[in-house]
């Protein structure tokens, strides 16, 4: 019996992330990662008012046990300060204060992956579950299949 084609499906391997490609000078990701603060603090002042420049300054200065200030963070965000980067060690308490994953996210992205948290990432193990089952009722099914041509 031929099979009829999908075409509403769409490509499932269209989506596999890909990581960026490792050519020489291509990885200076300094202004990217200047506007994804700017995004970061951008959004969390969107998301509470209260949750101003200052305001995350002081929790991340909690977070890490040294002195943030707003004017670090607003130096961070300038594309134009390119020696004045955030430092991967604070990304994480700058995440957690602005309520964020965008970094991770973008992170994940570039080294070719997709970051999955909470439920998300529990219904992808038990999408990959559900995957091994069916493959192993299609072992069981040609074992039988073999068994009765055995006989």
């Amino acid at each position: 019996m031929a099979r009829s084609r999908d075409v509403a499906t769409g490509d499932l391997f269209a989506a596999i992330p890909r990581p960026v490609p490792a050519l020489p000078g291509s990885m200076d990701f300094r202004t990217r990662v200047a506007v994804l603060v700017g995004a970061m603090l951008d959004d969390a002042r969107a998301a509470d008012p209260e949750l101003d420049r200052y305001e995350v300054a002081a929790r991340v200065s909690r977070l890490v046990g040294k002195e943030v200030s707003k004017h670090m963070l607003d130096a961070y965000t300038a594309e134009s300060r390119e020696a004045y980067n955030t430092p991967a060690w604070l990304m994480p308490a700058l995440e957690h204060a602005c309520r964020s994953h965008r970094y991770s996210e973008w992170l994940a992205e570039v080294r070719g992956g997709r970051l999955v948290l909470g439920a998300a990432a529990l219904d992808a193990e038990i999408g990959a579950a559900q995957e091994q089952i069916e493959a192993l009722r299609e072992h069981v099914n040609n074992l039988r299949m073999l068994r009765r041509r055995a006989r």
